[in-house]
């Protein structure tokens, strides 16, 4: 079941999303669980992380949108955020609080089923997105959000994440194949770097929370082109 939430204060808009919401469901097999708002206080009011997806009207009467998605965003970093209005520009601001996309009104069934597809499918990428590795003694569960970089030494892989360092015995070729479609790339041959954690390209290096990996000449054309396939994505 998908937990969407419509933040809407225009009534014409509400029932249209609502009938929108319902022709998906059956067309695509979906199941879902909706909840209305009609203003940016009523969601952010006791919100405690209980949605998948919010589709949030911009301009409102108390709250505005964009206001409301700031207050969220403060306690969900998970939930998905379409942002629906009458002015383009207003749209582009939801970058600044990770907003998945945006619909302009008047709202078409074309637009609103494509921005609802994406938005579905990267919320499943998220719950798969769990591995399991073999370390000295057990076993880790990783979430692979939590993931910065694997580095290769020798025989060995370091895995370094959020929550410290596992050393894993295991090959790179291997490591690569298992992760290469959860956006994780070469950047030479000893590091296998999560593009999600990439925050600048600086003097011939990927810098990933700190670490400064350099890219080799072989690999960094590839690497530059798979990191700006992937920040366009999410943007």
């Amino acid at each position: 079941m998908v937990r969407i939430a419509i933040v809407e204060d225009e009534q014409i808009y509400m029932e249209q999303l609502k009938e929108y919401l319902l022709r998906f469901e059956s067309e695509r097999k979906e199941n879902f669980e909706i909840t209305w708002f009609s203003d940016g206080e009523e969601i952010v009011e006791n919100y405690r992380a209980q949605f998948d997806i919010i589709l949030m009207d911009i301009q409102m009467r108390f709250m505005d949108g964009m206001t409301a998605a700031e207050k969220i965003r403060k306690t969900d970093a998970e939930v998905v955020i379409i942002f629906i209005t009458n002015m383009r520009q207003y749209a582009i601001r939801g970058y600044a609080v990770e907003a998945l996309d945006y619909i302009v009104k008047p709202i078409t069934y074309f637009a609103f089923s494509e921005r609802l597809n994406r938005a579905i499918g990267r919320m499943n990428r998220r719950t798969q997105q769990m591995i399991t590795i073999q370390i000295r003694g057990g076993i880790v569960r990783l979430d692979l959000k939590d993931l910065y970089y694997i580095e290769s030494q020798g025989h060995q892989l370091i895995y370094h994440t959020a929550g410290g360092d596992y050393e894993v015995s295991d090959t790179m070729k291997a490591a690569e194949e298992r992760l290469g479609s959860f956006h994780f790339c070469r950047g030479n041959k000893g590091y296998l770097i999560n593009l999600g954690h990439v925050d600048s390209i600086r003097d011939g290096c990927a810098v990933v929370h700190g670490d400064q990996l350099l890219l080799s000449r072989a690999r960094k054309a590839r690497f530059m082109e798979e990191l700006t396939n992937y920040w366009s994505e999410v943007r």
